[in-house]
């Protein structure tokens, strides 16, 4: 029994691989950054004794690279994953109207394609199995336009849009499919600002509600989680 999450090198991918590597799964991670990366595979696999972490440097913006990362994890586990959480993804903060040439081609890539591809390479197997569960982290920029929001509000939008319809499909199959829609967490994308600790959550808080949407009855699926900090959004 295994699980996927990509873009688990900090902040929330690596909560949700920390808790559920302690919960029993193998975990297959990917990351950019190979400092990063080897530092949070140790991390989770100190969670459970004798627990499998394969960990990939990939690009997810780049298709092949996608693929490659989920050949490897099918040599390694198997086909058909209990859990993929596609958490992959950039913040750039902007205006539509200001943003360079190529930015937004880039922010799709990474935010919205990685997901896409990811997921129909594994889907195939989870679906002749009836069982799986795909969980897409979007964000509450998926479903309000913030001021410079630009490109990441809109391929926010895209995965939303992506995890609806990737839902209805897999309704005949028994594959569950969840939307998580966080607000402001503590991790990188808020790095300097100036604020006491409980103005943002902690990443452990949206790990803890993929391990609770995943612990329902084969008939059950939560289908959006919306999450924000108690005092509301910043801004």
């Amino acid at each position: 029994m295994y699980a996927i999450i990509t873009g688990a090198s900090r902040g929330i991918g690596k909560a949700t691989a920390e808790k559920l590597a302690a919960e029993g799964f193998d975990i297959a991670i990917c990351a950019r950054n190979p400092a990063a990366l080897d530092a949070a595979k140790e991390s989770i696999g100190q969670r459970r004794e004798g627990v499998k972490v394969l960990a990939e440097i990939v690009d997810m913006g780049d298709k092949q690279a996608v693929l490659a990362f989920a050949q490897k994890i099918k040599d390694t586990f198997g086909d058909t994953p209990a859990i993929l959480v596609n958490n992959a993804g950039i913040f750039t903060p902007g205006a539509v109207h200001e943003e360079e040439d190529g930015h937004l081609e880039k922010m799709m890539a990474v935010n919205l394609y990685s997901a896409y591809h990811l997921t129909r390479a594994f889907i195939p197997a989870m679906k002749a199995a009836g069982k799986g569960h795909v969980f897409n982290l979007c964000s509450t920029a998926s479903h309000k336009a913030y001021p410079n929001g630009g490109s990441y509000s809109i391929t926010k939008f895209a995965l939303l849009g992506f995890s609806k319809n990737l839902r209805e499909e897999m309704k005949p199959f028994g594959v569950k499919v969840t939307s998580v829609s966080p607000g402001p967490v503590w991790t990188a994308s808020w790095e300097g600002f100036e604020a006491p600790a409980d103005r943002l959550m902690e990443a452990s808080d949206v790990a803890d509600m993929i391990w609770a949407a995943y612990n329902l009855s084969p008939q059950a699926v939560i289908e959006d989680i919306l999450m924000r900090p108690m005092l509301g959004d910043i801004g």
